[in-house]
C-alpha cells in the first residue's frame, strides 16, 4: 500500500473520530456503540504506530473529548482530564499489569493492589474546592479545558457547597460522574434517548431553574489538582469522599491480582441488572498514590489506571412478559418485555424471542433472568437464560395456537426442506384479520412503499384505535376535522399530514406492488413485475385469470412468489382495496431503464442513511441511469455510497480494495454532470 493511500485512509479515520467525538461530547447523542468508538480510536493509534510519518493533532493519543461549547465559558483544567486505556480481556489485564511492572523495574505483580470501581455511564465534571468551598465546577470538554457549568452543578444535592472536615485539601478539584437514576428516567424517557442524554441536556441548559427541575446525582471517584491532601492510597481517598460528603459507589473494592479482577468483573456484570444506574465497565487504579505519581502518564492517559468494558452489545435483564405480536404476513412472533437495561448505549425493555421453537429450545419463561444481546440495528434477543436464577413454580411458556382474531394459527410445510416451518402463523387472511391488517397499513405508508411523510407507526396505532382507518384507501378519506380536535393536533399539523398525504397520490407501479404489503413480494421482486406487466391494468387483470402465465416466465419470480400473488387475489378484500386504490392514486407504468445512461457499466453499494432520499429510490435512480446495484463489498464494486450512521466494516473493506467511497453529494454531482 503506497504512503499517500495510507495517510488518506488514516485522515478519513481521525474525520470520522472527530464528527463521533463531537456527536457524543458535544451533543450528547452518540452515532456508534461504544465498541465502534473504542475500536475506531484503536485503529488510529494502531496506524501511528505502524507507520511513524503519520500524525495530526486531532489523534485520539493526542486529544480527549471534544471542544468546549460555544454556550459556556471556556476555562482550563488545573490538571488535564485525561481518557482511560481500554481492556476487554483477561489478556489486556496480563499485559496492563506487565507493563506497570516492566515500568517500576519491579517483580511484585502478585503484590499490587488496585482499586477497583465500577464505571458509570454519566457526564464527566471537576469541582474545584478552596477552603472547603465549592468555587466552580466544570466539564471535561477535549480534556484541557471546560465549559463552566457551575451554577447547574450548584442545582445538585449530592455535591457539598461547603466542606468543614480538618482534613478537607486547602485546594482541590475533585472529579466524577454526574448521572441519572434509572428509576429516575422513567419520568423523563418521553424527553431523551437515554439517562446519559438526559444528564448531558440537563447540565447544558443555560438556565440553572431548569437543570434543577432534573433529578441529577453525583458520585465522585478520583481528583486533579490538590494542595495539601495528606493520603497515602486511593481506597483511602475514597474513603475520605464519604466522610467529607460525597456520594461514593458502593460497589468499590481493593483487590489483588488479574484472576481476582475477573471474579469480581463477572460478579459486578451479573449486578447490573439490579443497579439503580448504568455501569459500562470497571476501572482498576494502582492504589498506592506515590506508585500513580511514578508511574505518570502516556499521552493522554495514565498509566497507573485502565478500563475494563462490559460487552457493549449484551446485558442481563428479566423478562416480566411474554407478548405475542402478529407481523403483516400473519406471522406470530413472541417479544419479552424486559425490565429496562441499557445495551449499546440504547435502553432496551423489548426483545425479540424469534418463535415457538425458538421458546421450547431454550426454556424461556416469564420471570428468568436473561442475557439479552443487541449489534448494530439488529433488533435486542435472547440469548441464553440463567437457570441458577430460575425461581421455584416457574411454568413453562405456552405458545397460543389461536391468533387474537380467533382463527387457528398453523405451521406451514416447505416442500424444499420437507418440513414444517419454525413459524406459527395465522392463515393469510389479509386485511380480514384485523392484527395483519394494521401492520399492512403500517407497511403500506412506510418509506420504501408511499413514504407519507408525517404518518409512521404511532399515528397508524392513534388512528386506528380511533376507527379513522381500517384499510389503506381510508387514508385519502380521513376526516381531517375530527383528527384537528385530537390531542397533539391542529389547523397547521393537519394541513401538512393533508399535503403529505396528497403529495403521495402519485406512485410508480413497483412501489404501489410492493406497499400492498403481499408475503414473499418485496420491493426487487416488485420491480421485476412491474417490468414486465408495464401497467397497473395488466397488474389487476391477473385477478382474471385462472393462471398466472405472465409471470411464471418472469426471471426472478418463483412458484412461492406466485403462490403469494394468487391467494391475494383470491381474497375479496384485498381485490376490493386494490380496486379502491387504483381509482385515488395516479400509478404510473413502468418506466424503461435507460441502457447507454450516466451510470453505464457502474456498480454501486449503499451504506448508511441518505438525507431526503429513500434508500428504495436512490437504487431506483441508480438503476434509470444505466447503474447495477450490488450487495457485497468485492473487486466487482466500483462505488461505495456512503450516508449517515455507514457501516464502518463496509468501509474498511471498500478502502482495502482501493474502491472509491462517495458521500451524497458526490454521487448526485455524477448524476448531475
Amino acid at each position: 500500500m503506497n504512503e499517500k493511500l495510507i495517510k488518506k485512509q488514516y485522515l478519513k479515520k481521525i474525520s470520522d473520530l472527530r464528527k463521533h467525538n463531537q456527536a457524543y461530547y458535544d451533543k450528547s447523542a452518540p452515532l456508534i456503540a461504544d465498541t465502534d468508538y473504542d475500536k475506531l480510536k484503536n485503529d488510529i493509534i494502531n496506524y501511528e504506530k505502524k507507520y511513524k510519518f503519520l500524525k495530526n493533532q486531532n489523534s485520539p493519543s493526542l486529544l480527549v473529548g471534544f471542544r468546549p461549547s460555544k454556550n459556556f465559558k471556556k476555562i482550563k483544567h488545573k490538571v488535564p482530564m485525561l481518557s482511560l486505556s481500554n481492556a476487554f480481556d483477561e489478556e489486556d489485564l496480563i499485559n496492563f499489569e506487565k507493563r506497570i511492572t516492566n515500568y517500576l523495574d519491579k517483580n511484585i505483580s502478585s503484590n499490587i493492589e488496585y482499586s477497583a470501581e465500577p464505571k458509570i455511564d454519566g457526564i464527566s465534571a471537576s469541582l474545584y474546592y478552596r477552603d472547603g468551598k465549592f468555587i466552580a465546577g466544570l466539564s471535561r470538554g477535549d480534556g484541557k479545558e471546560g465549559e463552566d457549568i457551575t451554577e447547574n452543578l450548584k442545582t445538585i444535592k449530592d455535591i457539598p457547597k461547603n466542606i468543614l472536615e480538618k482534613n478537607f485539601p486547602k485546594e482541590i478539584d475533585i472529579r466524577g460522574e454526574v448521572f441519572i437514576k434509572n428509576s429516575d428516567f422513567k419520568k423523563l424517557s418521553d424527553k431523551f434517548a437515554n439517562p446519559r442524554n438526559a444528564a448531558s441536556g440537563s447540565l447544558r441548559q443555560k438556565n440553572p431553574s431548569e437543570t434543577k427541575k432534573i433529578p441529577l446525582r453525583f458520585i465522585a471517584y478520583t481528583f486533579g489538582y490538590e494542595k495539601n491532601m495528606k493520603i497515602a492510597t486511593q481506597s483511602e481517598y475514597l474513603q475520605n469522599l464519604s466522610k467529607w460528603g460525597f456520594k461514593t459507589n458502593p460497589l468499590n473494592k481493593t483487590i489483588k491480582g488479574v484472576k481476582n479482577l475477573l471474579e469480581n468483573y463477572k460478579l459486578i456484570e451479573q449486578k447490573r441488572e439490579d443497579l439503580d444506574f448504568d455501569i459500562d465497565g470497571i476501572v482498576y487504579k494502582v492504589n498506592d498514590l506515590e506508585l500513580q505519581r511514578r508511574l505518570g502518564n502516556v499521552a493522554n492517559a495514565p498509566r497507573w489506571a485502565i478500563a475494563h468494558k462490559f460487552s457493549a452489545n449484551s446485558a442481563i435483564s428479566k423478562i416480566e412478559k411474554i407478548e405475542i405480536q402478529i407481523g403483516r404476513t400473519g406471522a406470530l412472533t413472541p417479544v419479552a418485555k424486559i425490565k429496562p437495561i441499557n445495551v449499546g448505549g440504547v435502553v432496551v425493555s423489548n426483545a425479540t424471542l424469534h418463535n415457538e421453537e425458538e421458546i421450547t429450545r431454550k426454556d424461556i419463561r416469564v420471570g428468568d433472568t436473561v442475557v439479552v444481546e443487541r449489534a448494530g440495528d439488529v433488533i435486542p434477543h435472547v440469548v441464553s437464560v440463567d437457570l441458577n436464577k430460575r425461581k421455584e413454580g416457574s411454568k413453562k411458556f405456552v405458545f397460543p395456537t389461536k391468533c387474537p382474531c380467533g382463527f387457528e394459527t398453523i405451521k406451514e410445510f416447505n416442500e424444499v426442506s420437507k418440513k414444517f416451518d419454525a413459524v406459527r402463523r395465522c392463515p393469510d387472511r389479509g386485511f380480514d384479520c384485523d392484527k395483519i391488517a394494521k401492520e399492512k397499513i403500517k407497511h403500506f405508508v412506510s418509506k420504501e412503499a408511499l413514504n407519507i411523510e408525517g404518518f409512521g407507526k404511532k399515528i397508524v396505532e392513534n388512528f386506528w384505535s380511533l376507527k379513522l382507518i381500517k384499510l389503506p384507501q381510508d387514508i385519502f378519506k380521513l376526516n381531517y376535522s375530527k383528527i384537528e380536535i385530537l390531542d397533539g393536533w391542529g389547523r397547521q399539523s393537519v394541513a401538512n399530514l393533508k399535503y403529505s398525504i396528497d403529495l403521495r397520490k402519485t406512485i410508480s407501479l413497483e412501489k404501489f406492488i410492493y406497499s400492498l404489503g403481499i408475503r414473499h413480494i418485496g420491493l426487487e421482486n416488485a420491480k421485476l413485475i412491474s417490468k414486465n406487466l408495464k401497467s397497473i391494468k395488466n397488474f389487476i387483470s391477473l385477478s382474471k385469470k385462472k393462471n398466472f402465465d405472465d409471470l411464471i416466465n418472469i426471471d426472478g419470480i418463483g412458484v412461492t412468489q406466485i403462490k403469494s400473488i394468487k391467494n391475494f387475489f383470491d381474497n375479496k378484500t384485498n381485490l376490493n382495496v386494490l380496486l379502491e386504490l387504483e381509482k385515488i392514486l395516479s400509478i404510473t407504468n413502468s418506466i424503461e431503464f435507460k441502457k447507454d445512461g450516466l451510470l453505464k457499466n457502474k456498480t454501486f453499494m449503499l451504506t448508511g442513511k441518505l438525507n431526503g432520499i429513500s434508500r428504495a429510490e436512490a437504487k431506483s435512480l441508480i438503476e434509470k441511469n444505466s447503474g447495477s446495484i450490488v450487495s457485497n463489498v468485492s473487486k466487482k464494486l466500483d462505488y461505495l455510497i456512503v450516508g449517515e450512521k455507514p457501516t464502518k466494516r463496509k468501509i474498511d473493506n471498500a478502502m482495502s480494495l482501493n474502491i472509491k467511497i462517495l458521500n451524497q453529494g458526490d454521487w448526485l454531482k455524477i448524476l448531475n454532470e
